[in-house]
């Protein structure tokens, strides 16, 4: 049968090894501790769920692609309160199946290879799902490297000719793997080079929601012109609803426009009753709040440890990630295979792209208890290497 090079060409997704070497130590009987995948271990509060049963009609509907009315307002009033932003529910934004699927799909509606825009730019170490999604769409990948110790990229090493060529210049911060935020004045200046050479500039914020020291990220819908720009946000990390998919994307009222068009004929906006759950969550901040302090609680034991162990954790201020460096100089992937055989899943930094080699990421979403088990198996192995050094 044939495939389409998009398929064809496509790499194995990194997790599904790490899922299936997880397997296996299960069938041999060892008990993980799982900080390889960012999916929240903390239960999705009752009020939610709760809300999702009582919308659970005899009859169901297809969803309408722009969402429910109640699920637009929800989100403006949100992003009113959290960021002092005003948007219009009918034309900044459209709810979307999480924010995977429009991270991947949003190439199709903004590559224009026969007009030479053809490519995408995305930072790496990094959230794989962009570059896969450019691939797909049957466009080119720029890489720009995220280096310690801000991780900002360097736009300005950027040639004209390349953001000539640019559909899309994607950012994901706070940052997935390495925790760090990026300022307002960053924002701007990317901001600024998408107006100048006309591409989309695609701001994925999942992990905006947490944080700790530093106080809340900025937002992309904080600049004052949002032409030419995306913000994508989603409840999975926010509200530990992973499973139920809901998000949004908001921004150029343009860019809403034409996927209000696109998406009636891909069928992606999240169930009716997930969009009702959905608009108690986007209403509640208390819930956030305390999700907020045990990520805090699991991120101080972990951090203790580091410090005594002289191991450096880089960026790391915000998100549910740390991103360790691994001692020793080894290998990302063989320090992670190491931590297997003691019952810790991590996440090799190489999964993120060769730019990651030299770290692995631990998402802080396992029970603090469990946390406090896989700190004792950390210090008695780290300890043990320090003996045998």
């Amino acid at each position: 049968m044939r495939l389409s090079p998009g398929i064809r060409n496509a790499e194995p997704y990194p997790f599904e090894e790490l899922d299936r070497r997880k397997q296996e130590a299960l069938e041999a009987g060892r008990t993980l501790v799982d900080f390889g995948v960012g999916d929240p271990r903390d239960e999705t509060p009752s009020f939610i769920r709760t809300a999702l049963h009582e919308a659970i009609v005899a009859t169901s509907s297809y969803p309408r692609a722009a969402g429910l009315p109640e699920l637009r307002e929800a989100i403006v009033e949100w992003v009113g309160r959290r960021f002092d932003v005003a948007l219009d529910p009918a034309t900044d934004l459209i709810p979307t199946l999480g924010s995977k699927e429009p991270i991947f799909s949003l190439a199709q509606a903004v590559l224009d290879p026969a007009t030479g825009r053809d490519l995408v730019v995305v930072t790496a170490p990094g959230y794989t799902i962009p570059e896969r999604g450019a691939r797909f769409a049957g466009g080119d990948v720029v890489r720009l490297p995220l280096t310690a110790p801000d991780f900002l990229p360097d736009l300005d090493g950027v040639g004209t000719d390349t953001w000539d060529r640019t559909a899309i210049l994607w950012l994901n911060y706070p940052n997935n793997p390495t925790g760090a935020v990026a300022p307002i004045a960053f924002l701007e200046r990317a901001a600024a080079l998408a107006r100048r050479h006309d591409f989309l500039l695609a701001l994925d914020e999942a992990y905006s929601e947490v944080w700790f020291d530093a106080g809340p990220p900025v937002s992309g819908l904080e600049l004052p012109d949002r032409t030419n720009i995306a913000v994508l946000n989603t409840l999975s990390k926010r509200s530990n609803m992973t499973g139920y998919r809901s998000g949004f994307v908001a921004g150029d009222p343009q860019l809403i426009a034409a996927l209000k068009a696109l998406r009636p004929s891909t069928g992606v906006t999240p169930q009716e009753f997930v969009q009702r759950a959905s608009v108690v969550a986007w209403q509640d901040e208390s819930h956030v709040q305390e999700q907020r302090a045990r990520y805090a609680a699991k991120r101080a034991i972990f951090l203790e440890l580091f410090e005594a162990k002289g191991i450096d954790v880089a960026g790391s201020v915000a998100g549910m990630y740390l991103w360790v460096a691994v001692p020793g100089g080894r290998p990302s992937l063989a320090w992670a295979l190491e931590l297997l055989d003691l019952g810790i899943v991590v996440a090799p930094g190489s999964f993120f792209g060769p730019e990651g080699e030299g770290y692995v990421r631990m998402a802080m979403v396992p029970t603090l208890e469990d946390c406090r088990r896989a700190v004792d198996v950390l210090a008695r192995a780290l300890a043990d290497r320090e003996v045998h050094a």
